[in-house]
């Protein structure tokens, strides 16, 4: 389509068909009105000369017909008008015109004018011979036709001139905004540009420029401070929780409750680590080159949920099938699973929940109440929220769509085709054997 066209190759074509175009239209409006005055002309003189020669027989009945080198006529009577043409004798008063073949020409056709004039009983004839008009014509149109095809080359080229001094600075800008992405381009692009519309442009992306390099600097500031100041309490708790757990005076209960908080500070940890990574690597690209085993995170993971399921008929059967390993650190795996089977056990009152490990993908199958084919991917929309009584924030899965979308991997998740509930299945696009 024209739209997707470079700009240079639009402003030359429009350049070059709006030449052509008035050119056509010039000698198409020139044609005409030589064709219209000729026309009207050649009528004017034929009739005036057929009247002249009607008056002159009448006036002088034995006087001969007056002789022209470019015209031939005759004047009848009505007695002596059968010795007239025979396509002649009938013709009313006017200008006709008349196509013959000449046999004396090897049948090539004639055309001619034949002004007609009847008055008093006498009929004059008058023709003019307008053959020679018709070549000239067509000399005209092919004339006419070198002319606007010499003019269409002409606008090509000034087009072409134009359109390279027109796109320069535009040329120039884009060349200077894909030098500027590089890492220590600092040069302003608005620099050496003239005082017009495109340096217009390029004084506005140079203040975009400088706000949006304040922002990521800020962004850079709080994702340090973050890591700084969330990572050193996680520390603290994680190191107390340790010691405290080598107390031999602990209760069960206490255990149990130290376990827990021991497995809220590893998530804790783990999320702050996936969203930071996540944070640097949709700027830089993700970080690779860590072997996880989908099978160990899932079983970590459901160990760390087991507190949910706490007065719930439900069970929870890890499935490894065949092993499974992703290029990605465990972190990331942990928080996407942690989601994924958080959600199966926290809207599954009773039953069972499968996570299944193989075929390069992952597989949560849950018994809960189900969800609605139509609401499926909207549920990893950020803020989205299902009618299933759901009290959070609507954030979980919008992170894990963010989380594999990054590392190439497909998430999905879909109604039980058999009975109530759903399947959440990730499909990791890289693995390691």
């Amino acid at each position: 389509m024209l739209s997707h066209r470079k700009l240079r190759f639009r402003l030359v074509l429009g350049f070059t068909l709006f030449g052509i175009g008035i050119s056509a239209l010039f000698a198409v409006a020139s044609l005409d009105i030589r064709e219209r005055v000729e026309e009207q002309l050649v009528n004017s003189s034929l009739m005036d000369d057929a009247k002249y020669a009607n008056e002159f027989a009448v006036a002088h009945p034995d006087a001969p017909g007056a002789a022209s080198r470019l015209l031939t006529g005759m004047v009848k009577s009505e007695r002596t008008l059968y010795k007239a043409p025979l396509a002649w004798q009938k013709l009313q008063t006017g200008v006709h015109d008349i196509t013959e073949s000449d046999p004396d020409d090897n049948g090539k056709d004639h055309y001619y004018k034949l002004a007609v004039y009847r008055s008093n009983g006498i009929i004059s004839f008058i023709r003019y011979d307008v053959s020679r008009e018709r070549l000239g014509g067509q000399q005209l149109v092919i004339a006419v036709s070198a002319a606007t095809l010499i003019l269409g080359v002409l606008s090509f080229a000034l087009g072409s001139w134009l359109a390279g001094r027109v796109i320069k600075p535009v040329t120039l800008l884009a060349r200077r905004l894909r030098e500027s992405q590089r890492e220590g381009s600092s040069m302003p692009l608005a620099h050496g540009m003239a005082d017009d519309e495109v340096g217009e442009l390029a004084r506005a992306l140079d203040d975009y420029a400088g706000r949006l390099r304040e922002v990521v600097d800020r962004d850079r500031e709080f994702n340090s401070d973050v890591s700084h100041e969330l990572r050193t309490p996680l520390a603290v708790i994680a190191s107390t929780t340790e010691l405290l757990q080598g107390a031999p005076d602990l209760s069960t209960k206490m255990q149990e409750r130290l376990l827990r908080l021991q497995r809220s500070s590893r998530q804790a940890t783990e999320l702050i680590e996936a969203l930071l990574l996540l944070s640097r690597a949709e700027r830089r690209g993700p970080t690779r080159g860590e072997s996880t085993e989908v099978a160990r995170v899932a079983s970590d993971v459901i160990e760390s949920q087991l507190p949910q399921m706490r007065d719930k008929l439900l069970k929870v059967d890890l499935v490894e099938i065949e092993p499974v390993v992703v290029n990605a650190p465990a972190s990331v795996l942990s928080v996407a699973l942690t989601n994924i089977i958080g959600n199966a056990i926290k809207y599954t009152l009773e039953g069972g929940i499968q996570v299944a490990v193989g075929g390069n993908r992952i597989e949560v199958i849950d018994t809960g109440p189900g969800i609605k084919s139509e609401e499926a991917e909207r549920l990893f929309q950020r803020g989205y929220q299902s009618n299933s009584g759901s009290t959070g924030a609507g954030l979980g899965l919008a992170i894990v769509r963010r989380l594999c979308d990054l590392y190439d991997w497909r998430v999905s998740i879909h109604p039980r085709p058999d009975t109530h509930g759903a399947i959440t299945i990730i499909r990791f696009g890289t693995t390691t054997s």
